[in-house]
């Protein structure tokens, strides 16, 4: 099972069924384009990338207009051997099998999403979940895992809304940016934790629709309360009604295109280190999260290979029209990302994730790299820590994709000035 290194053993059942699910689009110009879904920890780049390049050769989808995003649940399996350790030779054997039978379903389904378009209308709205709670805890010891209710996290509940032109219900896409970590490691059970929960809600609520979640940007969030099954299913539950109420009461705007995409491979600086620094490193107690980086990086030294110097990572911008724009972030993208997107290209009718097309680490912000803690460890799939430069870097790409696939920077009117007094 991914997400927990303290887990010793495989799992010991199933609690719900985990689902890979596809959306696919064409606009009027016949230009295609397809998200996939999956309660999965999340797609590392490398299988990724092979799902994306079959899916566009067999399904005639451009590379930049396909989107792949697992939940990040931790109560699912691991789908690559480089996000597992201590594996015996049998495990490895499971894991890199499983790995390709999802590979070819994920192609399969997106083929199949892509064999049944329909006409249908767009329309999207917000919703808010409550039980999102910023994580990092500021003690004596430093930046601790915990709660921090001070904190910013995002919480609102993007929904788009795919129906029938005679209004008949298709799909439900939605999204929140939280861990799905309401399970912790000693939950030894296949589980989708609360998106899992939430997605068969809907399609409960709204039988004959497919439900599809989207992580934000909640590297740096946890549901609150968390620890049991029991409050997976109560946050699936909370999340699923809040959906079910936007679906039926909120007001929707009405989504056209055409679609425009682009998709920007980003060299993410890493930090430099010698070997002496390491190895003095090596010696002391430091967190596991960073004892992870010391070995990894000796080791390689030791091989007389380099250390890397970057680490390159997929971003995407999707413009409909000029009635929303999809922002996807790659790695555990903090909060932070959100609110530095809504400075940078403006805050109206803008829609922003994470976890898409690459789960590589933390993409923390440089805030979060000066404060440490355990969003600061960088890469887990490869080697290496990120400078505070990759903030600029990843922001100052989403801007250009934002220019280039027409998106109109459209702010709110500025307001007057006020002066309020009360006497009594």
């Amino acid at each position: 099972m991914a997400g927990y290194a303290t887990r010793t053993t495989p799992s010991q059942g199933v609690d719900i069924d985990l689902h890979l699910k596809a959306l696919a689009l064409e606009d009027r110009d016949g230009q295609r384009a397809l998200i996939l879904t999956a309660d999965i920890i999340g797609f590392p780049g490398s299988l990724a990338e092979r799902i994306a390049r079959r899916l566009e050769v067999e399904g005639r989808v451009a590379r930049n207009r396909i989107l792949l995003v697992g939940s990040h649940t931790h109560a699912g399996p691991i789908v690559t051997v480089r996000l597992g350790d201590r594996l015996t030779p049998e495990e490895r054997d499971v894991i890199e099998r499983y790995t390709a039978w999802l590979e070819n379903t994920a192609v399969e389904t997106g083929l199949q999403a892509l064999g049944k378009l329909e006409p249908v209308e767009l329309a999207w709205s917000t919703g808010v979940a409550s039980f999102v709670m910023n994580r990092r805890e500021f003690t004596e010891k430093g930046v601790i895992l915990g709660v921090n209710a001070r904190r910013p996290a995002d919480r609102s509940v993007p929904v788009l809304r795919v129906s029938r032109k005679d209004g008949t219900l298709l799909a439900i896409v939605f999204s929140v940016a939280c861990h799905p970590t309401t399970l912790t490691g000693e939950h030894l059970r296949i589980n989708g934790d609360y998106p899992g929960y939430a997605q068969a809600y809907l399609e409960g609520a709204f039988p004959g629709t497919q439900a599809m979640f989207l992580i934000g940007c909640g590297g740096d969030a946890n549901p609150y309360p968390r620890g049991t099954l029991e409050l997976a299913q109560r946050h699936g539950l909370e999340l699923g009604r809040e959906v079910q109420r936007v679906v039926k009461e909120s007001p929707f705007k009405t989504i056209r295109g055409p679609l425009q995409a682009d998709l920007d491979w980003v060299d993410l600086p890493l930090q430099k280190f010698e070997r002496a620094q390491l190895e003095g490193w090596s010696q002391q107690k430091v967190p596991s999260y960073y004892r992870f980086f010391v070995d990894e990086a000796l080791a390689l030294l030791r091989d007389g290979k380099p250390l890397p110097s970057s680490y390159r990572a997929p971003f995407a911008v999707w413009q409909f029209g000029q009635d929303l724009t999809l922002v996807a972030f790659s790695g555990e993208t903090v909060s932070g990302y959100v609110y530095l997107t809504e400075r940078a290209i403006g805050p109206l009718n803008l829609w922003v994730i994470g976890y898409a097309n690459d789960l590589f680490g933390y993409l923390p912000t440089a805030q979060v790299l000066e404060e440490g803690g355990y969003e600061t460890r960088g890469l887990y799939t490869s080697v290496g820590l990120f400078t505070p430069e990759v903030e600029r870097v990843v922001m100052e790409s989403i801007v250009r994709m934002a220019h280039k696939v027409g998106r109109t920077l459209r702010e709110p009117a500025a307001t007057g000035r006020l002066g309020l007094v009360t006497s009594q």
